[in-house]
Formats: C-alpha cells, sequence, structure tokens
C-alpha cells in the first residue's frame, strides 16, 4: 500500500487549500514535507486560477514544527535551505493567505502560520517558539516576523523563555486574527477565502507587496512604491470595473485582466 501523501491539495472555487498531512506526529514537517510546502507554494503562485491559499493541518494539529526525528545526512546548509525556500515562497507568493490553525502551532509551525496573512484560530489552539527548549534559536522567519508583529520585549519573550500561550493571549498580541470555535472554523475560513478570491487579485496582490516591503522603509520610498503600484492597477480592467459596479450599483466581478490596448502601449 503507497504511503499517504504528506501534502494534501485541493481547489475550490479559487481557494487553494494546502494541508499538512502527517498527523501521526501532529504535521511535523519532515524533508519530503519542506519540499513539497516550497513546491506547492510556487505553484500556486503562478496559476492564474488560484486567487487565495489556505494552510491548515489534517487530524487536529496545525503544525508542530519542524521534524527533528528524521533522519537526515544533508549538510546543515542544505536541511536550512529547505526552509528558507518556505519563507521565501510564502512571504512572496503573490496570492492572500491564511492560516487555520487547530490544536498546536509550535516552531517553525507557529511561524509558518505566522508567515501567512491571516491568521485563524479555535480557542483550543496553543502556541509555542519552542527552539529554546532544543537548543537552538529561532527559523523560518521568526526573528523578522515576530518583533513586527509584537515588538521587541514581547518578541524576546516569547523567544527567550519559549512558554506556550493559548489563543486569547495569542490575538491580544495580534498574533492571531481570528479566534472561532472548532465548530465553526471550517465556514469562517471558507468564507474569508472565497471574499479574499473574489477581489481584484492584482490590486490584493500589490497591497500585500507593500505592506510586506514598506515597514522597513522611508516615507519617500512607500510613497513611490505605491504610485508605482497604482499605475499597475491602473492598466487592468479591475479598476473600471470597481466604478462600473459602484455607478450600476452591483457586486465587481475581478478577473485582473490587463486592460491597456495596443495602440496605448510603448512597445506598440
Amino acid at each position: 500500500m503507497p504511503d499517504e501523501p504528506v501534502l494534501l491539495c485541493s481547489d475550490r472555487n479559487g481557494v487553494r487549500t494546502l494541508t499538512l498531512n502527517r498527523p501521526k506526529r501532529k504535521n511535523a514537517i519532515n524533508p519530503q514535507l519542506w519540499i513539497a510546502l516550497a513546491e506547492a507554494l510556487t505553484a500556486a503562485g503562478t496559476d492564474p486560477g488560484v486567487r487565495a491559499v489556505v494552510i491548515t493541518g489534517a487530524g487536529g494539529a496545525f503544525c508542530s514544527g519542524a521534524d527533528i526525528s528524521t533522519s537526515d545526512d544533508a549538510h546543515p546548509v542544505n536541511k536550512l535551505r529547505r526552509l528558507t525556500d518556505v519563507a521565501l515562497a510564502l512571504h512572496e507568493l503573490p496570492r492572500p493567505t491564511i492560516a487555520k490553525v487547530t490544536g498546536v502551532a509550535v516552531g517553525a509551525g507557529w511561524n509558518l502560520a505566522l508567515g501567512c496573512d491571516l491568521v485563524v484560530a479555535t480557542p483550543e489552539s496553543r502556541f509555542c517558539q519552542i527552539f529554546a527548549k532544543r537548543g537552538l534559536s529561532l527559523d523560518l522567519g521568526g526573528s523578522w516576523l515576530l518583533p513586527k508583529i509584537v515588538g521587541l520585549q514581547q518578541a524576546k519573550r516569547l523567544a527567550l523563555l519559549a512558554e506556550t500561550i493559548d489563543a486569547e493571549e495569542a490575538q491580544a498580541l495580534s498574533l492571531v486574527t481570528w479566534v472561532v470555535s472548532a465548530e465553526e472554523i471550517d465556514s469562517f475560513v471558507d468564507d474569508l477565502a472565497d471574499r479574499l478570491a473574489a477581489g481584484p487579485q492584482i490590486a490584493l496582490a500589490q497591497s500585500k507587496a507593500l505592506l510586506n516591503e514598506n515597514a522597513d522603509r522611508t516615507l519617500r520610498d512607500a510613497l513611490a512604491n505605491e504610485a508605482r503600484a497604482q499605475v499597475v492597477n491602473f492598466a487592468t480592467a479591475d479598476a473600471a470595473e470597481a466604478y462600473a459596479a459602484f455607478a450600476d450599483r452591483r457586486e465587481p466581478s475581478f478577473t485582473g485582466r490587463w486592460a491597456v490596448s495596443r495602440s496605448e502601449r510603448t512597445d506598440a
């Protein structure tokens, strides 16, 4: 009997769901899963049919981090490159992303969730930057993500003490966007993903990139980036569709289609 795939992929109405599928290990990420996840995120970013991405875990857990029990003879540089590939693919993915967290999100598993644009958890969810208890330092972008979200002092507390916190505290620290009941989380995330998938995909990608990039820029740099991005939006059919829908008092139908005619292009 063939082994179950370590990563499940399903599509629904423009929403791609990636499910970490190692439930017996609380979805701890082994080498095969790191590679599969990087490839799946890259593929989602180039598939025009994908308009939003949900990341979740099978069997009642989100992810218990990297699977340190798995034998791996790869050079440490190559091991860490797998993590880097996933973190960058997620960060640079030109699609809005949602982490649907049930159960534990620990270590790299928590940072995988934090790398998503939005995080939905249940009251039973638990979070821990467990690295210090393993004699390790932060990875999968945790050292960059945590201070940006919670500030330097709270980031140090979470990293140095490796405390486990519940969903309520995680939300209070802005590490979780919404907390909903276990019975409601599936429908809540489906609705949220549908709303994102129905949005103007080019404009959402531009806004996501601007927010990610401009946190460390000067105001002058941020304004220049915003102007550049807005010019791209004006060249799509979505901007005109939004105005038309407003005038017609209807919901817009966004396609992301390039709308500049050949005669208007400088390369015509």
